[in-house]
């Protein structure tokens, strides 16, 4: 979700449950789980006769709340400086082909891949600050059709990218981020199967004319990450 005009993942979590008392914490991570930035901490401790009850108005009252605090200073306010990212994907304009490796049921422990070649075309939109991949592929036994719009927010110098394939023509939810050194991830968090799991996609190993995308999901907040889809463009020479 956006923080501070960036997108951030939230964790709220509960623990240390006795009949009387429990601990909460919420935490920021703007690096898709690989480290977490606690920013409040509560240890509630329930009065004396008191009956569990709703509090309506969601306020942490003092009575709910016998300490909490800010962590040093790590609310991840954003530094004010942020490098422009607006060409990062200028890389990525032109016609490709593509070799495409896909699990074809991933987080079941599934190790059955589907092998599937085809072409990438890639155009600039409003000057570089967006693109549009169309990707057409086929495998042995199937057909391959999908979009990608590529959309750089000036405000927060991230990327989104948005999906949709032919298959059900919806657009999927926007997995958000950025490129260091050399290598770019975008995550986000939809439902898979009933659950709610990560998803990051990843761009590495650029050049002129390749480079590589990669697909992970993880259904544990980020602690581990299985890859399920794998393409590698080559540039088609003008």
């Amino acid at each position: 979700m956006p923080y501070h005009a960036r997108t951030a993942l939230f964790r709220d979590t509960w623990s240390d449950f006795t009949a009387t008392s429990h601990h909460f914490e919420e935490a920021f991570s703007y690096d898709a789980g690989a480290s977490w930035h606690p920013n409040f901490i509560a240890s509630l401790t329930r009065e004396t006769g008191s009956k569990p009850q709703t509090n309506a108005g969601n306020e942490r009252t003092p009575a709910q709340l016998q300490s909490s605090s800010a962590i040093g200073g790590a609310d991840l306010q954003p530094s004010a400086k942020y490098r422009d990212g607006q060409h990062d994907f200028d890389f990525h304009i032109g016609t490709w082909t593509t070799h495409i490796k896909h699990l074809l049921h991933p987080l079941s422990g599934s190790t059955t891949w589907v092998d599937m070649s085809g072409t990438v075309v890639c155009r600039e939109v409003w000057s570089g600050k967006a693109s549009l991949e169309e990707i057409e592929a086929n495998g042995p036994s199937n057909h391959f059709e999908s979009l990608t719009l590529f959309l750089y927010n000036p405000q927060s110098h991230q990327w989104s990218l948005n999906f949709a394939n032919s298959d059900d023509g919806t657009l999927s939810l926007p997995a958000i981020g950025e490129f260091h050194d050399g290598k770019g991830e975008f995550i986000d968090k939809e439902p898979y199967n009933g659950r709610m799991i990560l998803v990051r996609i990843a761009g590495s190993d650029i050049t002129p004319n390749s480079h590589r995308f990669e697909q992970a999901f993880s259904d544990d907040e980020g602690k581990t990450w299985e890859t399920n889809f794998i393409a590698v463009k080559t540039r088609v020479s003008q």
